[in-house]
């Protein structure tokens, strides 16, 4: 009896060692995985964010301590920091401190802003480290490797005085860049460069800088730091091959993302106006439409006319399907130079909603022989054009001159009178002396 309960004791005993070294070799096994799988997110360079978990390698945001593993030979960190304040200060796993100010500028590269500290430490300590600063409470420290725009292409078809809209998307790495603080860390620029392409009209043209990416809800961009930088701009400049060049700047890189070039076509709509010699009957403004890019059936148009005397009228033209043509009268007030200004709304031939602006039209109505164009200042201190008549002009100037002349010659009778009662008075002095002197001669003698 006791033999077999020896037996039992052994059998449980070498199971229970049997089970224990089963656990830790899965237990060896699935450290192992996460070790490589660490290892893996180190070598292809992923962004990494740092939550509020108490996790090894990550941050806690009541002590602001992070790790950094031996196996990174360059970081980049991101710190987000209340507006104005001082910038951080980072201990590394040896107690040692690192300030904006005192850093191996071979080993450390440091951006201090209002809002940030950007630093890019090469061969960092590994170990626990800590940032001592305001470290904003709702910000994430972000651990940087490449950051990338991505852009939709720009539309195939693009006219002269059209306003684009451009929506993109950063990314660090391969993770999209959502935090809305990371707007005052870069800065999105839009360029076009001539190709220099000698069969279009911007051959030799200078590069144009044309907007600047926002995330601000201001503009045509439509939610403040949602992460989607939109960028608006009007191709009021030369037609021609442009190559679009979008521009990251970061305050220690920069990157830029080449798009295929494009070509620029001539504004699709031209105007002329036949002016009227009749005063009582308006001008004709006509409006053609070239089909080659544009559906000329969807076409509304919003405008605006100045008059020579400076006064504004709106107008629409808002009858589509009317083929290639426009016609709007416009009232004939007065001799002098009338604007035009309009803006088109349609679509292109492949489908595209678009709006742009139609360069400037102007045109001189002449005055009648007997009518001049003088300009004024009303009393608003607006300067306008009018016209008046030729013989009441010459009139006019004739007797501004005769008044002038009138004036000067009473200036000039007056200044003789000034002169002779002056001449007058001398002489009364100096009667008056030499009667004195005499006086005082013929006193003397007596005595």
């Amino acid at each position: 009896m006791e033999i077999n309960k020896l037996l039992i004791f052994c059998f449980v005993t070498l199971t229970s060692l049997a089970n224990t070294k089963a656990l830790a070799v899965q237990e060896g096994v699935q450290e192992l995985k996460a070790f490589t799988e660490q290892v893996k997110l180190i070598k292809q360079a992923k962004v990494k964010y740092y939550q509020s978990d108490n996790i090894t390698n990550q941050i806690s945001y009541f002590d602001n301590r992070f790790r950094i593993d031996a196996e990174l030979d360059e970081i980049t960190l991101l710190f987000y920091r209340s507006r104005g304040s001082r910038p951080i200060i980072l201990v590394r796993p040896d107690g040692s401190k690192l300030r904006v100010n005192n850093v191996d500028p071979s080993k450390v590269q440091w951006h201090d802003d209002s809002t940030f500290d950007l630093i890019k430490i090469v061969k960092p300590m590994p170990g626990p480290w800590q940032a001592i600063g305001d470290i904003l409470p709702e910000s994430q420290i972000m651990v940087m490797s490449d950051v990338k725009l991505e852009v939709a292409p720009l539309p195939e078809i693009v006219l002269s005085g059209e306003t684009l809209k451009v929506v993109g998307k950063l990314y660090n790495g391969d993770e999209p860049i959502n935090t809305p603080y990371f707007r005052n860390v870069v800065k999105l620029d839009v360029h076009f460069y001539s190709t220099n392409n000698a069969d279009y009209d911007n051959f030799g043209a200078d590069a144009l800088k044309l907007t600047s990416f926002r995330d601000d809800g201001h503009g045509l961009d439509e939610y403040a730091g949602d992460g989607l930088y939109t960028g608006e701009f009007r191709l009021d400049f030369a037609s021609g091959e442009w190559q679009p060049v979008f521009l990251i700047k970061l305050p220690m890189a920069s990157r830029e993302l080449r798009q295929k070039p494009l070509v620029l076509h001539r504004s699709p709509v031209s105007i002329a106006v036949e002016t009227s010699a009749d005063e009582n009957k308006p001008h004709s403004m006509t409006l053609s439409i070239d089909p080659t890019y544009v559906d000329p059936n969807s076409l509304v148009f919003q405008g605006k006319v100045t008059f020579p005397d400076k006064q504004v009228e709106p107008f629409s033209i808002m009858d589509d399907k009317q083929g290639e043509t426009r016609v709007k009268d416009i009232k004939n007030t007065e001799s002098g130079v009338y604007r035009i200004n309009i803006h088109a709304f349609g679509r292109t031939t492949s489908g595209r909603e678009f709006r742009l602006a139609i360069p400037e039209f102007s045109f001189n109505v002449k005055a009648n022989n007997n009518e001049i164009l003088v300009t004024t200042i009303d009393e608003n201190g607006v300067e306008k054009t009018v016209s008046i008549d030729r013989e009441q002009k010459l009139l006019a100037d004739r007797a501004a001159e005769l008044a002038q002349a009138k004036i000067v010659q009473q200036q000039a009778e007056e200044e003789k009178e000034i002169q002779t009662i002056i001449l007058i008075a001398a002489g009364n002095a100096l009667i008056i002396v030499i009667a004195l002197v005499l006086f005082l001669v013929m006193r003397k003698k007596k005595k």
